[in-house]
């Protein structure tokens, strides 16, 4: 079986995390087949392969799509991923993550594609009993968007055992950075993400950004999180593509670096990279939000061979800064 050359289809791969993953595809000589609503991805994002304009919701398209293709993996990261949004419009949620990702199995299983990998997330497992968080911690999830996430996951373990249907999960922490080449970066509108907004901050495109509690039980009284490198993650994608065809088994993997950065040291690293001043704002506390989160990575590190390449929150905060700038002085 020839490893590198497979016929690829990437729901969401207009997206951050999507289209950064066509580019590692692409480059590995893949052909790719990108399918996204552009909802929230961008057209030219997509670097490498055939663009199909389309929704999960069209089993008929979808239909058509399998039976022109023969795929020999596919791979969805087209999910809504607000967590706020998913309380206040969880119908959404439940629609596009859940019964939109349901046709898609369901056309894969039609016509005998048998191999998925699919964007989880930390959201899964709710308010942290212990970090850092490895696979087995329980999966209590205390949002629409994380319980959507928990359903597909229970969904493809009854799928695998009924028809067949072998499935990776991959459970991200919070996904950074950008493209090492700046071809690529974050362009959510309206941003969520904590480094472009303090980037942000930094090249005057928003005049300041947000603390949100000062009081947590953490070394400098802000949130932890652990920042995991986009690239970082594509390259988790591939070698679970690999796993997957090899062993042919479903699995679970949480992947973050393993280390965390609180809030603050995530403005100081941008202070220093950026070289410039950044306005913050002090606010309350915001509900749901964990003192720490981090991930125990260390079973993708073992059983898929997987090394983050970018670990240290410079290397991150640096490529999100070209990144930005590139933006800014378009």
């Amino acid at each position: 079986m020839n490893q590198s050359f497979m016929n690829i289809l990437v729901v969401g791969g207009a997206g951050y995390i999507g289209s950064h993953m066509v580019k590692l595809l692409g480059n590995k000589g893949c052909q790719i087949t990108v399918l996204d609503n552009l909802s929230s991805g961008h057209a030219d994002a997509i670097l490498f392969g055939d663009f199909v304009h389309a929704d999960l919701s069209d089993v008929h398209l979808l239909d058509s799509l399998f039976s022109n293709h023969a795929f020999d993996v596919v791979m969805h990261f087209a999910s809504s991923i607000l967590v706020g949004e998913s309380v206040s419009n969880p119908s959404k949620y439940y629609r596009n993550n859940v019964t939109h990702t349901q046709n898609l199995l369901d056309a894969m299983i039609k016509h005998n594609v048998k191999h998925f990998i699919f964007s989880s997330t930390a959201a899964i497992f709710g308010e942290p009993q212990y970090t850092p968080i490895d696979e087995s911690h329980p999966k209590q999830p205390i949002n629409p968007y994380g319980k959507s996430k928990w359903m597909v996951e229970q969904i493809l373990e009854d799928y695998d055992h009924a028809y067949g249907l072998k499935s990776t999960c991959l459970r991200y922490f919070n996904a950074a950075g950008a493209d090492p080449q700046s071809e690529l970066g974050e362009r959510h509108d309206p941003e969520s993400h904590l480094i472009p907004l303090v980037l942000q901050a930094a090249s005057g495109k928003r005049e300041n950004i947000t603390v949100f509690g000062r009081d947590y039980d953490t070394t400098d009284g802000t949130c932890i999180r652990d920042y995991i490198h986009v690239n970082d993650l594509a390259n988790a994608h591939w070698l679970a593509i690999q796993k997957l065809r090899q062993k042919n088994e479903s699995q679970r993997y949480n992947l973050g670096n393993g280390s965390g950065f609180s809030v603050q040291q995530v403005i100081d690293v941008c202070k220093h990279v950026s070289g410039e001043s950044i306005v913050v704002s002090e606010g309350p506390r915001r509900e749901g939000d964990p003192a720490i989160l981090v991930a125990d990575s260390s079973l993708a590190q073992k059983e898929l061979g997987w090394r983050p390449e970018f670990a240290d929150l410079e290397a991150i905060v640096t490529h999100a800064w070209a990144w930005e700038e590139k933006q800014h002085h378009a």
